[in-house]
């Protein structure tokens, strides 16, 4: 039964006109609920997937999400634990017959306080190394295990990488961790098919960004981007679409910047 629900995803994908390149492929989205995740997973909706919205907490807002998209489920799942991980993938099975193909490893915490480095506690850097990093590894392996020939796996990080801006150096090592990891990763599957990359985006207008942010530093942070504004989730969701489609074979092991061009 599951072979046969497997065969008829992949003969509805290879049938499928050019603006639905994602039709019959099962989409993972971690922190879908909200932000950048919300973005995401609508995008790869629109782009054919159907979607598995992983969420942690926020269960109306990732049921409503599921309610308005054509082929949806959403799993409260904490990443940071390998049984939640799991159930991830396992839902993307048990929901439309066959596993997932796409993994989009969005989920991530910030300390809105922005504390300096010696001035972070130490079970809050416990808590953004085990959500930001850890959770990203337990996605990324249980992919790596579980994505089928010509899968896709995308992990969000940030910017911050790069420009390394005082009051996020816990936030920021979780996230330049994640991208050594996924740029390793993408040469160990070689002869897989399945790409791995990174897409880091710049200041986006999210509840996760102006949290703890008066008007004064949102003023700076848009008058320092060449563009003029803050990022939207779908600056984001758009790269994130192309980089799971086979249109995206050729790149792999990338970190892209996504960001108006604040910092290179």
């Amino acid at each position: 039964m599951a072979a046969a629900a497997a065969a008829a995803v992949a003969a509805a994908a290879s049938s499928q006109p050019a603006s639905q390149p994602l039709a019959g492929r099962v989409a993972i989205v971690t922190g879908a609920s909200r932000g950048i995740g919300r973005g995401i997973a609508a995008h790869l909706s629109a782009l054919g997937a159907s979607l598995v919205l992983g969420y942690a907490s926020s269960s109306a807002e990732a049921d409503a999400l599921a309610a308005e998209l054509p082929r949806a489920v959403a799993v409260k799942a904490d990443v940071s634990d390998e049984a939640g991980v799991r159930a991830l993938f396992d839902a993307a099975e048990s929901a439309f017959g066959a596993g997932a193909h796409i993994l989009v490893a969005n989920a991530g915490v910030l300390d809105d306080r922005y504390p300096h480095l010696s001035n972070t506690p130490t079970a809050d850097f416990d808590r953004t190394i085990a959500v930001n990093l850890r959770g990203a590894f337990l996605c990324l392996r249980e992919a790596a295990n579980r994505l089928p020939r010509g899968g896709r796996i995308v992990a969000i990080t940030s910017s911050v990488v790069a420009s390394l801006p005082p009051g996020y150096s816990a936030y920021t090592a979780s996230k330049a961790a994640v991208e050594a990891m996924v740029r390793t990763m993408a040469k160990e599957l070689k002869g897989t098919g399945i790409t791995a990359n990174c897409v880091a985006p710049g200041p986006v207008a999210t509840d996760m960004f102006f949290a703890g942010k008066d008007e004064a530093w949102v003023k700076r942070t848009v008058d320092a981007n060449p563009t003029g504004r803050l990022g939207d989730p779908g600056d984001i969701a758009a790269m994130v679409g192309f980089l799971c489609t086979d249109a995206a074979e050729w790149t792999n092991g990338q970190v892209i910047r996504v960001n108006g061009g604040y910092v290179s």
